[in-house]
């Protein structure tokens, strides 16, 4: 279901964006592929940001290198179309923002990608510590433009909606009038870049925090405690929501779980001093991303270069649960306690939030 919005009024609802089977409608009842038959596993990361900052100590003769790679980063044009007098301002005492996409690569035939994580990464002023929070992707919020046949205007539907219908800029317009954030960069993380980046490492050690059933497996059940996993099957972990009580919420808490076994992996094993490691893990993180045309890698990995995985506290958006709007099973962002979180961000205070929400945190 999409319900038209006009200012002030629930409006009449149009036809669903999305049928049951997981297509998306188009003009006159046709259908158009939605959900792949496989989903692909898919996990978003911070690796543009955090899988090259773990280099910060190796030296004038890493970052020389990191430089030459900077033309390897795709760039895209992520603030396509957006008013500067329609976004928010920009961030307390010179915080930064970015708006980290993980999607799916289309395959032959899709018309169009989805994306399955939607991240806000959050650095203070101080560029000593982070925030990463997560954003459910079935969020049910406002999408300020829909498809040329629903009549092209604001729609409410599921947040990764805006993916599908316009790109990143649509995504970025949506995040930034859900949260009241200015986004200042967006990172895109693909699939198949990814679990290059985790083989490149040779796996990666993963605490699995409940019975995890996977044809992948070793027996075919991860218990509880620390796993070291390839790509394969650290990616089915992070794809999986059905099998737990609390469906996305785990595949969120999965995800960043294995964002930190990839920065840790990445530092324990010495990657800045083995030329041979560095080479084919920069490559992979610079070959699974792409970043706006204002971001510089170099740059922004200099500035953020003291921050290390555990000071980096990983979060989720408030919610007050699911429930169903019309045939689609949706999550309902609990607005008030979304509204404090977000204004710490946009006021860089998140000091202060993390200090009164202690059990916020995820893995607390």
């Amino acid at each position: 279901m999409v319900e038209k919005v006009r200012p002030g009024e629930m409006g009449q609802t149009s036809r669903p964006p999305w049928d049951p089977n997981g297509h998306l409608a188009g003009p006159g009842g046709r259908r158009r592929r939605w959900w792949p038959r496989r989903r692909l596993a898919q996990v978003a990361a911070v690796i543009a940001i955090l899988a090259f900052v773990v280099i910060g100590g190796g030296g004038l003769g890493s970052w020389l290198y990191v430089r030459s790679l900077e033309n390897q980063v795709d760039k895209l044009d992520a603030f396509q179309g957006l008013q500067e007098e329609q976004r928010p301002v920009r961030a307390a005492d010179s915080a930064l923002n970015f708006l980290v996409v993980g999607k799916d690569r289309a395959e032959p035939g899709d018309i169009v990608s989805r994306t399955d994580t939607i991240m806000l990464f959050h650095v203070p002023h101080s560029r000593d510590r982070a925030q990463l929070i997560s954003i459910p992707r079935d969020t049910w919020t406002t999408i300020p433009q829909s498809l040329p046949e629903d009549g092209g205007g604001p729609v409410k539907a599921k947040i990764n909606a805006a993916y599908a219908w316009g790109g990143v800029p649509l995504l970025v317009r949506t995040i930034e009038g859900f949260t009241g954030v200015r986004v200042d960069h967006v990172v895109v993380v693909d699939f198949e870049g990814f679990g290059k980046v985790i083989d490149g490492l040779g796996g990666v050690d993963v605490t699995v925090d409940g019975p995890f059933k996977s044809d992948l497996a070793p027996g075919g059940v991860l218990q509880p405690g620390v796993h070291h996993m390839n790509s394969a099957l650290a990616l089915d972990y992070a794809r999986q929501r059905k099998q737990f009580a609390d469906g996305d919420y785990s595949r969120m808490r999965h995800q960043q779980a294995i964002i930190a076994a990839v920065v840790q992996e990445a530092t324990s094993k010495g990657v800045v001093t083995n030329p041979g490691q560095l080479n084919d893990f920069l490559r992979a993180t610079a070959g699974a991303v792409q970043v706006d045309q204002n971001l510089s890698v170099f740059d922004t990995l200099w500035g953020l270069r003291q921050i290390r995985v555990e000071s980096i506290a990983m979060l989720t958006s408030p919610t007050t649960g699911t429930g169903m709007v019309g045939d689609q099973s949706v999550i309902f962002p609990d607005l008030a306690a979304s509204e404090r979180l977000f204004a710490a961000v946009k006021d860089d205070r998140m000091d202060d939030w993390l200090t009164q929400n202690r059990s916020a945190v995820n893995g607390n």
